[in-house]
């Protein structure tokens, strides 16, 4: 059974011939989800090309497993079942209907210009945007240049994915000047696209973002078990602090070297809320050794704090 975001990717492939470009229909992608849908069915970021969508990709290759797509790197093209499988519902072809219209034809460095000028987050990272024959404005590349992340020097972030697609949770990560991720899980598995150890690792790489892994940081999942209000999580992490964290002075040490030397350090683990996750147990502890000379940010609750906070 086709999933409701698999299915517009056959729509919309059909709604511009039944075949596009892979660097074409991503942008063709990113417009109608950001201009056609009230709520985008895909989250992109920006990687070489412009806007980008690994999620989207990990479809493909479930469509193309299911004989839905042809199997190409550089086209998206649609075979004889996909073409079958590709008949929208009445609001979604009412909203090809008005996209046809308006990009349908558009392609190429046209295309590309498009989407870069009036979406010029996305090219921070573009490898083409100085070629004048995409983007002659110069203006419009200034734009660009401004959105680019600036060193904005050592600090330490801490992130959770839970409820977050991986575009999503990069694009924090970009915004806040992230350089190095270090992900505190004692088991870096996920049932969630993307945040398993070798897909966010890879992700990391492919942004310009160093990824660590430091499992002894962890607390096994059995331990997790049953935890129901705050109060059982307060039990678990005062335990953590006082039996496991003082052991671990070298994955500290690691982590305190990484934020001398510069980084941007981002902790990460599951849970959104820093206090049901012992990820605000190591900010804390690194917070007290450093003193006011870090500042520590919690990204997804709004809360920033001083490094002595308590």
């Amino acid at each position: 059974m086709l999933h409701a975001r698999q299915k517009l990717l056959l729509c919309l492939l059909q709604t511009v011939g039944g075949s596009a470009a892979a660097t074409d229909f991503q942008k063709l992608l990113f417009l109608f989800t950001q201009e056609f849908e009230p709520s985008p069915t895909y989250e992109f970021v920006p990687y070489k090309f412009g806007s980008f969508s690994f999620t989207s990709y990990a479809d493909k290759r479930r469509l193309t497993e299911s004989g839905l797509l042809e199997e190409d790197e550089n086209v998206w093209r649609l075979t004889t079942n996909g073409e079958r499988r590709a008949r929208p519902n009445h609001p979604m072809a009412v909203a090809l209907h008005k996209f046809r219209k308006l990009y349908g034809k558009l392609r190429g460095n046209d295309l590309l210009a498009n989407v870069y000028k009036r979406y010029p987050f996305y090219a921070i990272r573009s490898e083409i945007v100085e070629k004048e024959k995409v983007l002659p404005d110069a203006d419009s590349r200034a734009r660009i240049q401004d959105l680019r992340p600036k060193a904005l020097g050592p600090s330490l972030i801490t992130i959770g994915y839970e409820g977050k697609t991986l575009e999503g949770y990069m694009n924090q990560l970009l915004h806040e000047g992230v350089t190095l991720l270090c992900d505190v899980r004692r088991n870096p598995i996920s049932r969630k696209f993307g945040f398993s150890k070798g897909t966010l690792s890879t992700t990391c790489d492919k942004l310009g973002l160093r990824y660590a892994h430091l499992p002894e940081l962890g607390i096994a999942s059995e331990e997790r078990q049953d935890l129901r209000v705050q109060a059982d999580y307060d039990a678990l992490f005062a335990d953590y602090e006082h039996d496991l964290l003082p052991k671990e002075g070298a994955a500290l040490d690691k982590i305190m070297g990484w934020i001398r030397d510069g980084q941007r350090v981002g902790l990460t683990c599951f849970e959104l809320n820093p206090q049901q996750c012992h990820r605000h147990c190591i900010s804390n502890l690194l917070g007290s050794r450093f003193g006011k000379s870090l500042v520590i940010r919690h990204l997804g609750i709004g809360e920033k704090c001083r490094s002595n906070a308590s």
